[in-house]
């Protein structure tokens, strides 16, 4: 379903390649050396086809995915596994999985069926394979790849974070290990009751300040030391599956993950609120949470009504917590989706009211006003684009000459390929970066200066490698950096993982 036709491809690189390679192009490279040869086999597998450049994408080092929901990143197998484990039925009319009514009784209920049936009738496994994702579907009258894409959620959702958080931290790590990636943000929903009941009871004011502070006077941050309690025993039980204390630790035991706060904007502005709230405060006191990032559909009836308020909240908040990192989701929409007025304002007021350092899809961006200038000012602000090719196809229907990727390399927007919700979409990272060099024609040196991007505009702590003075007489990724530059390293994880990538780099190239 997720293949595309190689005359389509053909087309789209076309019409792309000219305008990719005018402005995205890093400075020529002298052909003797290790990047050029590497450069020069890249297209050797372009002309191959997408088989030959997947295999040489995969062992590309590839930095960070910085746009990944934990929940979607598991794939449908895993999901039925573990609701297999966990004795969770199926409702057989939606493909949802449920708690059973009776934990004594013997099966499930009329109309439902339990989840370990499917390993055991293949049929029963396959639906519930193409429910949980996007596998196998086709777009009918009144049933979009939007609406299968966001309904899987609701479908597997019965499986329990409480105890499974621990394997999905380790399949995706492992799989991301298995791309040459070092570094996972990782968009999780931690449990928020207390600050909802808080919400519900306290109600909505347009005070921001009293209602601030009415939520900390009720005990709005004791819902904190739960978080970060279930945060630590999930990492643990990573780490133990992984084997990381042993000497056959997994390779996914390398990858550093980190993660961001999802709030969920479809919701009442007191709970958005409330729950933002709470985010700014986790990621005060929690270094694992490097930021916070609102989550759902963009073009739900809520999260359009009150977008602008919720930038409001982000301007008030982000001025009382302002080293808590912001990433958001802003233009995931498309012609047709929304009117027309809805496409016009999105990213310029997630990037200038809301403190965005970082834009999820940002899609739409040409239906802004005054794009041009819009772009002018990411570039100018170094706000990243987070780009996920596949989820804005199957969500939005939009790629090729319809995608606004060409349009930020030609502004000198910094980018970064990202999977969003590599288990719906049935993806990974090497997909991505397979699908950016042939439907835009992207060349080794673009693909590589994304990978840096992922890193250096990541919210891990510390200076950037590329800012710092302490290591410009270094040869970066250097085995041997030097004094000055081996304690800047000791002070900076951002400049530590950049100087990983680095080594990784050259490693790679070395051997082309």
């Amino acid at each position: 379903m997720l293949a595309h036709s190689l005359l389509r491809r053909v087309l789209v690189v076309a019409a792309m390649t000219c305008a990719a390679h005018a402005s995205a192009q890093a400075v020529p490279v002298p052909a003797d050396t290790a990047e050029a040869r590497t450069a020069k086999a890249f297209e050797t597998a372009r002309q191959q086809g997408p088989l030959a450049l997947h295999a040489f994408l995969a062992a590309m080092p590839k930095g960070g995915d910085l746009h990944n929901h934990l929940s979607g990143a598991v794939y449908a197998e895993s999901w039925i596994a573990q609701a297999a484990a966990d004795g969770l039925c199926v409702d057989v009319a939606n493909s949802s999985l449920v708690d059973k009514r009776d934990a004594s009784a013997p099966n499930c209920g009329n109309g439902r069926r339990p989840a370990a049936d499917a390993l055991s009738d293949q049929h029963f496994y396959d639906a519930l394979v193409d429910a949980f994702s996007m596998r196998s579907f086709v777009p009918s009258a009144g049933r979009s790849g939007h609406d299968q894409f966001f309904d899987t959620f609701g479908r597997f959702q019965a499986v329990t974070p409480q105890q499974h958080t621990g394997d999905w931290l380790n399949e995706v790590s492992a799989r991301a290990a298995t791309q040459n990636e070092q570094y996972l943000e990782l968009m999780v929903t931690p449990p928020f009751a207390h600050a909802k009941e808080l919400a519900r009871t306290l109600g909505w004011q347009d005070d921001f300040d009293a209602m601030r502070r009415q939520l900390l006077a009720h005990g709005l941050k004791d819902e904190m030391a739960v978080d970060e309690q279930l945060l630590t025993l999930a990492l643990t039980e990573r780490k133990r599956q992984q084997h990381c204390d042993s000497v056959h630790a997994d390779a996914g035991c390398k990858m550093q993950i980190r993660f961001l706060y999802q709030v969920l904007r479809g919701a009442a502005p007191e709970r958005v609120f409330a729950q933002t709230l709470l985010g700014f405060e986790l990621a005060s006191a929690d270094p694992r949470w490097v930021g916070i990032n609102f989550v759902m559909p963009e073009d739900g009836y809520l999260s359009m009504h009150d977008y602008s308020l919720q930038m409001h909240m982000l301007d008030y908040l982000h001025r009382l917590y302002p080293k808590v990192h912001i990433s958001l989701h802003a233009g995931e929409l498309a012609p047709g989706l929304v009117p027309p007025d809805g496409l016009r304002f999105h990213i310029r007021q997630a990037v200038e009211l809301g403190h965005a350092e970082r834009i999820g899809h940002g899609v739409d961006v040409m239906y802004e006003d005054r794009p041009e200038a819009l772009l002018d000012e990411m570039a100018a602000h170094h706000v990243m684009v987070e780009i996920n090719l596949t989820s804005n196809d199957v969500i939005l229907g939009v790629s090729g000459t319809y995608h606004p990727l060409p349009m930020y390399l030609k502004h000198g927007v910094p980018v970064a390929l990202s999977t969003d919700d590599e288990g719906v979409s049935r993806i990974d990272l090497t997909h991505e970066y397979v699908r950016a060099a042939e439907d835009f024609g992207l060349d080794y040196s673009t693909l590589k200066q994304m990978a840096r991007n992922s890193l250096s505009y990541s919210f891990l702590p510390g200076e950037s490698l590329w800012t710092s003075k302490a290591c410009q007489s270094r040869t970066p990724g250097d085995n041997h950096p030097g004094a000055a530059c081996q304690q800047f390293l000791a002070g900076s994880e951002k400049a530590t993982a950049q100087w990983e990538l680095e080594r990784r780099l050259h490693a790679f190239e070395e051997a082309h």
